[in-house]
């Protein structure tokens, strides 16, 4: 899946104040981080996931899609319902580094930190979840990894560029390199498998999504 940028270092495509305000909204943002984790999907499955109306989840899509944050997979569509996918490449949740502008740092401020939430409640549902959903041997493929160090801001911003330069390398090696028991995995890093509460067997999309 394609990542999504988060405060600090800023990597992908920097967003400007209108996807900002339009992804400031936590089911939007939610939307934008199923679509990234289980790949394309139509607003009834992810409706279904997320414990909400249809009616909520196309029009929120429908918004995302304005500016480029989501978009239709025509090929997928059967007359009934559209599918949607993340368009490729990352972005980032913070402004341009040349940004001072008061509102677009805000708004970034605001989507970083539900950006932040969501991560914390995926690690927090594998902890929690992952020994039954998942069994041992996936559990001792996952690391929870902390360094503590004492840096400079050059430093800092050396080891910053450096891991993520190696990190994508790494993905890009393994974009497609998925067999038959391929899982979502997310990369912090922490590297686990997602569980998701309510599906905790199927994480993929659901029976309904696979067949348009």
């Amino acid at each position: 899946m394609e990542p999504i940028g988060e405060p600090g270092r800023y990597v992908g495509r920097p967003l400007g104040l209108p996807a900002l305000k339009a992804l400031s909204h936590p089911l939007r943002l939610q939307l934008l981080e199923m679509l990234s984790r289980y790949g394309a999907q139509t607003a009834s499955g992810l409706a279904e996931r997320l414990g909400e109306s249809s009616g909520s989840t196309s029009y929120h899509l429908r918004q995302l899609a304005k500016h480029s944050l989501v978009r239709e997979v025509p090929e997928k569509g059967n007359g009934r319902e559209r599918w949607w996918e993340r368009p490729p490449g990352p972005i980032a949740l913070g402004p341009d580094t040349g940004t001072s502008d008061p509102a677009t740092v805000s708004a970034a401020r605001i989507v970083a930190r539900q950006f932040e939430q969501n991560r914390a409640r995926a690690l927090d549902d594998f902890l929690r979840f992952g020994d039954e959903a998942l069994g041992a041997e996936w559990m001792e493929g996952a690391v929870l990894n902390t360094s503590n160090l004492r840096l400079d801001r050059a430093q800092l911003a050396e080891i910053s560029d450096r891991v993520v330069s190696y990190l994508g390398e790494i993905v890009e090696e393994y974009r497609d390199a998925g067999g038959p028991d391929a899982r979502p995995v997310q990369m912090h890093f922490n590297a686990f498998p997602l569980v998701d509460p309510e599906h905790p067997v199927a994480t993929g999309p659901t029976e309904q999504e696979k067949t348009p």
